[in-house]
């Protein structure tokens, strides 16, 4: 087995809030050994509703280069950190759809014993941050895997304040994530490869 542990930062940002979580999340598990795959779901809006917001429209041409999340993506990986924006206090409808289509993977028993992790945001305080990440949790248990989460392991969560996850407030995508946001997505994702690892480690051993 393969000692470097595997991580898919799986998300999905209509004007790019949660693509600049992602991209931290990415660099926090790369900075920690990790092998990374940064994938973007699919997106379902029409192209009208797309063109009809500047910051949309912006953030899709900006990011035409990010390869979409296949299922295969969650089978490579030994860790999965998903991010989302907050709609009303679920994630986004395409990440939902992209989970809907892992349904042969969950049968087979591929996506159990893997570490998951999530991170948020949405466009105001008390927007639905927690819940959001709640709601992803869910699906892991489903799937039998590790959740892991930042909790108050570190002095910059007193100040971040989440311990489901690293989340962020946007004023409605007005806000790009500051230093307190990238830190506790820097933190979850860390904290994902080194559980990830004693993981690995210890089924490797067994």
């Amino acid at each position: 087995m393969d000692g470097q542990v595997k991580v898919a930062v799986i998300y999905y940002s209509a004007t790019g809030i949660t693509y600049q979580m992602a991209q931290a999340a990415c660099e926090a598990a790369g900075e920690v050994g990790a092998e990374v795959r940064l994938r973007r779901v699919r997106e379902l809006a029409p192209d009208e509703a797309i063109r009809s917001n500047a910051g949309w429209q912006a953030h899709r041409l900006e990011t035409q280069d990010v390869m979409e999340a296949e299922i295969d993506d969650l089978a490579w990986a030994d860790v999965v950190i998903f991010g989302s924006p907050t709609r009303y206090g679920m994630i986004a409808a395409q990440l939902k759809q992209f989970i809907d289509t892992t349904g042969p993977l969950w049968a087979n028993g591929v996506l159990t014993n893997k570490v998951y992790s999530a991170f948020t945001s949405a466009a105001t305080e008390h927007g639905g941050q927690e819940s959001t990440l709640l709601s992803l949790f869910t699906v892991f248990h489903h799937w039998g895997g590790i959740v892991v989460t930042p909790g108050y392991t570190d002095p910059s969560q007193f100040v971040a304040g989440n311990p489901y996850g690293a989340s962020h407030t946007s004023n409605n995508g007005e806000v790009p994530p500051d230093h307190v946001a990238l830190a506790a997505t820097a933190l979850t994702a860390k904290r994902a490869v080194q559980i990830g690892a004693a993981l690995k480690r210890g089924l490797a051993a067994g």
